[in-house]
C-alpha cells in the first residue's frame, strides 16, 4: 500500500491517545484553577476557564461504504470531483483488497477537524452535522438498483441488497464508538445515528442489517423497551378514531420530538413517508414500508418515554390515565 494510505493511528493507539488527552485536560484544569500565565509569542496569556462552553462534537454518524476496502480508502482520502471523507474507516473480513491479516481501525481525519461525511443534514435543532459530528464508515457491500420504468407511468421500487455485517468488524465498531463516547459526553444515545436518519431523502445507510440493538446493549445507541411497546400498542388499538392524515401528521411531530429533522406542520405526504422509512430502517428493519402503522407508532412512543419522557405530556391524544401510569409505574 502506498505511503499516501498510511494509517494515522490504529485502535490500539486510541487508548494511549485518550490517556494523553485526559492528562492534558487535567493539566489545563490545574492551570485554570491556579490562574497561571503562559507566554505566547510576545504576549502573556492568563488562563481562566469559562463555564459557558460545550464540546464541538455532539453526534456520532454511522455509514456503510457499498464498496470494498481499497475503493473505500481511495474514495475517502484522495481528491475527486465530489470529495468525501470520514474520521474512521472500519474494514471487514474476507475482503481481498484488505492488506492485513487482522482487522484494524483506520483513522482518516483527526477528530478535531471537520470530515465531509454527512452533507446537508439535520438532527435535533442542528443542520450543520459535519461541523458537530464524528463519522464512521463501515465497509459493507450493500447496494441498491434504481427503479425500473414500466410501460405505464408507474415507476417500480428500487431493489436493494443488504449483506450481514461482519461480527468481528462490529466488535471494532463498538470498541471505537465506546472510546469516542468516553471523550465526548455530549453524544447521548439518541445522538448516535445513521446517515439515513439525518438525510433520509438521499441516504439509507447503514441499512436494515446494522445491529443497532447490539450497540444499545453496549451502551452506545438508543433502543426501546419491549414492555413499553406492548403497552403503547394496547393503548393505540383502543384509540383508532383519528383519520389517516391526522395520524401521520401526529407521527411526524413525534419524529421531530425524537430528533428527526422533519417539519411536522409543513411536511408533505412524501416527506412523512421518507422519514417514517428512515425510522423503520433504524428501529423496525424487518418491515420498512413508510406506513405509519400502530407498531411504528408504539415503538416511537416507547423511545420518547425512555429518552424524552417530559415530551409525552404535550400530546393531548394520550389519555391522562396512560400518562399517570408512565409517571408512576409502580
Amino acid at each position: 500500500m502506498s505511503s499516501s494510505f498510511r494509517v494515522k493511528r490504529s485502535l490500539g493507539k486510541l487508548a494511549l491517545l485518550t490517556i494523553a488527552a485526559v492528562a492534558g485536560t487535567l493539566t489545563l484544569a490545574g492551570c485554570a484553577g491556579n490562574g497561571s500565565k503562559s507566554a505566547r509569542g510576545d504576549y502573556k496569556v492568563e488562563w481562566v476557564e469559562s463555564q459557558n462552553a460545550s464540546e464541538r462534537v455532539r453526534f456520532l454518524v454511522m455509514h456503510f461504504t457499498t464498496i470494498n476496502f481499497d475503493e473505500s480508502l481511495r474514495a475517502l482520502t484522495l481528491p475527486s470531483s465530489a470529495p468525501v471523507s470520514s474520521h474512521y474507516l472500519v474494514p471487514e473480513n474476507n475482503d481481498p483488497s484488505y492488506p492485513h491479516p487482522d482487522l484494524r481501525v483506520y483513522q482518516l481525519v483527526d477528530e478535531s477537524r471537520r470530515a465531509w461525511h454527512a452533507g446537508p443534514a439535520r438532527w435535533e435543532d442542528r443542520d450543520q452535522i459535519n461541523d458537530q459530528s464524528i463519522g464512521i464508515e463501515i465497509v459493507n457491500s450493500a447496494h441498491c438498483h434504481p427503479p425500473v420504468e414500466t410501460s405505464t407511468e408507474e415507476i417500480g421500487e428500487e431493489i436493494c441488497f443488504f449483506p450481514e455485517f461482519d461480527p468481528e468488524q462490529m466488535e471494532l465498531v463498538i470498541a471505537l464508538s465506546q472510546d469516542i463516547l468516553a471523550r465526548y459526553p455530549d453524544i447521548s444515545p439518541t445522538r448516535v445515528v445513521g446517515h439515513g436518519d439525518v438525510v433520509p431523502e438521499r441516504k439509507i445507510d447503514p441499512g436494515p442489517r446494522f445491529p443497532w440493538q447490539q450497540l444499545a446493549k453496549a451502551g452506545i445507541s438508543a433502543w426501546y423497551e419491549e414492555e413499553a411497546v406492548k403497552r403503547h400498542m394496547e393503548y393505540l388499538k383502543g384509540n383508532s378514531s383519528s383519520d389517516r392524515d391526522s395520524i401521520r401528521r401526529r407521527f411526524a411531530q413525534w419524529l421531530a420530538d425524537y430528533g428527526y429533522g422533519i417539519d411536522p406542520e409543513n411536511a408533505s405526504e412524501e416527506d412523512i413517508t421518507l422519514y417514517t422509512r428512515a425510522f423503520q430502517y433504524h428501529f423496525r428493519p424487518w418491515k420498512v414500508d413508510g406506513e405509519v402503522d400502530n407498531h411504528s407508532r408504539a415503538i416511537l412512543l416507547a423511545l420518547l418515554e425512555k429518552y424524552f419522557p417530559d415530551k409525552l405530556s404535550g400530546y393531548p391524544d394520550l389519555q391522562s390515565t396512560l400518562l399517570a401510569e408512565l409517571e408512576n409505574p409502580g
